[in-house]
């Protein structure tokens, strides 16, 4: 059935004049009167009672308005949310985080869509650690995830929302809690509290990195699966630990937290990371909206390589 009869049908039947009805829908009378015939034939039923002076509804054409109506509001309905999926008004969009690192960050960003583009769907991934997040990033099974600098895969674009030091955090009856600042070297007796050998964190990586640098490789006394359990553990007195200022918030009782002298980063970077491929515009509007809800900070005088 064409939905043009349908148009023809409706109009018809809300003006009972065809010319009125014609002029409604913008075309000559003549093509209106053969839609209707068309459609009358189609159905096999008389659809209009017409006179010199006068057009009415049969019993059927009475009997099949309202479905006809309901018709054409769905198929509007179906191009009105087509033109919103298509200008980013609507839409889906995959978000993987991971850590205490986005626990701030991804509240501002999934509250600020909300409430500027309510018709797109966010659905949030929790990734144990950031270097998942790059897989499902350029599989395709994330549209956008906090991830950390450096990326090393040429396909995923990103940018910078946070700023994040790189402190060591001793227990608070440790022998250098009182220190203004900690040098790795002095910790090479100390028993190091860890994340998972294969978890494929960059916060576990950047701590053994940075230890072999200061000259040992860190003795790990203790595995725990997040960074929360690594700082809890590191309170009850387990060992110490490489943490950042974003997770000190996780623990506060029996734990101190020390910048850490000439070794290594002194800062790591949060950012949101993408492919660079993603022409959804969902994701783009997202995208405009983090960067007011998440601006990107002061990075003058940062090293953001990684080195």
């Amino acid at each position: 059935m064409d939905l043009r009869d349908l148009e023809a049908f409706v109009a018809v039947a809300e003006e009972l004049h065809f010319g009125r009805a014609a002029a409604r829908l913008h075309m000559a009378q003549p093509p209106l009167s053969n839609r209707i015939r068309h459609l009358e034939k189609e159905l096999h039923l008389p659809l209009f009672q017409r006179s010199t002076r006068s057009v009415t509804l049969t019993d059927a054409g009475s009997r099949l308005l309202p479905p006809a109506r309901r018709a054409l509001n769905q198929v509007a309905a179906v191009r009105d949310i087509a033109t919103s999926i298509a200008s980013g008004e609507e839409g889906r969009v995959r978000i993987g985080f991971a850590g205490a690192s986005s626990q701030r960050a991804l509240p501002l960003l999934t509250n600020a869509v909300r409430r500027t583009h309510p018709g797109i769907e966010l659905v949030l991934q929790s990734q144990t650690y950031v270097y998942t997040a790059f897989d499902q990033l350029t599989s395709g099974d994330l549209d956008l995830a906090f991830v950390r600098v450096p990326i090393t895969h040429p396909e995923l674009s990103h940018r910078i929302v946070q700023v994040e030091q790189v402190l060591c955090a001793l227990p608070e009856d440790h022998r250098l809690a009182d220190a203004d600042a900690v040098k790795l070297e002095d910790l090479s007796d100390d028993g190091f509290v860890s994340l998972p050998e294969g978890a494929r964190s960059m916060l576990r990586a950047t701590m053994h990195s940075m230890c072999l640098s200061a000259g040992f490789p860190p003795k790990v006394v203790q595995v725990a699966p997040d960074s929360a359990t690594v700082l809890a553990l590191v309170a009850a007195g387990a060992g110490v630990t490489i943490t950042l200022s974003s997770v000190c918030q996780a623990q506060t009782v029996g734990i101190v937290y020390k910048p850490i002298e000439g070794t290594g980063p002194s800062h790591l970077f949060a950012a949101l990371g993408w492919r660079s491929d993603n022409d959804s515009p969902a994701l783009q509007r997202v995208l405009e909206v983090g960067e007011s809800a998440l601006p990107t900070p002061d990075l003058y005088g940062l090293d953001i390589t990684g080195s």
